[in-house]
């Protein structure tokens, strides 16, 4: 008798953002097979009576081919094992979600999708980005600066003459090569910005500018995702510990750490409660 492939979201990181079904999946799997990007935190909650295996593939770093992975989940399946593929947001969002369906659809594996909480949607709330806001952004269009083949190369043009909030999955460190393709797409040059790293972790940082001055962002550990748009400017500011080496950096760069923000919250707090 064969097992069952469970597509699972894990989420951007924070433990906590885990669906209900997802932790349910997680312990009762017989094998996780978890990308590089999921948190330790994450990967904490599995029983050890499970088979945990990376097969994690980050960019410079494929140590397994997804022709492998392929083969693993069907070849687990077909033994009859229950088989979590968790993957680090969701997985239909760039997460080659669609690949591993097709594998399993061709080999007659039942399959089940457990949507997570995408990357964007994670990074927008610790920064208190609203991706969609009226008469600022109605279009949100989620993108990836990482190219499958040269000739595909989206039409940012659209993006910008819609007034849309760009989301760029993967931007890479290269915010030259970027801020040069926002402006040649129509982007104006004061397009407010933020690149966010980590999300939803404790080691998240923040990093706030211009498509015009996105050329001098710093490299932030991975994994990161830019916001382009106006809806940038709306973001809270408020009981953010901010660190930075000179005034100029200190204008842009915030780091936002989950004990830091439960300390602001409760000072903020104690403030404003009656004596």
């Amino acid at each position: 008798m064969s097992g069952k492939v469970y597509l699972v979201g894990a989420g951007p990181g924070d433990p906590e953002l885990l669906t209900v079904k997802a932790l349910r999946l997680l312990r009762e799997a017989d094998v996780v097979l978890h990308d590089d990007l999921v948190t330790p935190e994450i990967l904490k909650l599995i029983p050890f009576t499970a088979e945990v295996r990376n097969v994690g593939k980050r960019c410079g770093h494929k140590e397994i081919r997804q022709e492998e992975i392929n083969f693993l989940m069907v070849t687990l399946a077909a033994s009859g094992r229950n088989v979590v593929r968790l993957k680090s947001g969701d997985p239909l969002i760039f997460g080659r979600g669609g690949e591993e369906i097709d594998a399993l659809r061709r080999a007659n594996i039942e399959y089940e999708i457990v949507p997570g909480v995408t990357s964007a949607l994670g990074a927008a709330a610790v920064a208190g980005i609203p991706l969609t806001r009226r008469q600022t952004s109605s279009t949100l269009v989620l993108t990836t600066a990482n190219r499958a083949t040269e000739n595909d190369d989206a039409d940012w043009s659209h993006f910008a003459a819609a007034n849309a909030t760009l989301v760029v999955y993967m931007p890479g460190q290269n915010y030259g090569e970027i801020s040069a393709r926002l402006v040649s797409a129509g982007f104006a040059h004061k397009t407010p910005c933020a690149i966010i790293s980590s999300a939803t972790t404790s080691r998240q940082q923040i990093y706030r500018t211009t498509v015009s001055d996105l050329l001098h962002a710093p490299p932030l550990a991975s994994p990161t995702l830019l916001v382009v748009g106006e809806v940038v400017k709306f973001s809270v500011r408020d009981s953010v510990l901010e660190r930075a080496g000179t005034s100029e950096q200190l204008n842009n760069f915030e780091m936002f750490t989950q004990p830091a923000l439960a300390q602001a919250e409760s000072s903020s707090q104690n403030e404003e409660r009656p004596a």
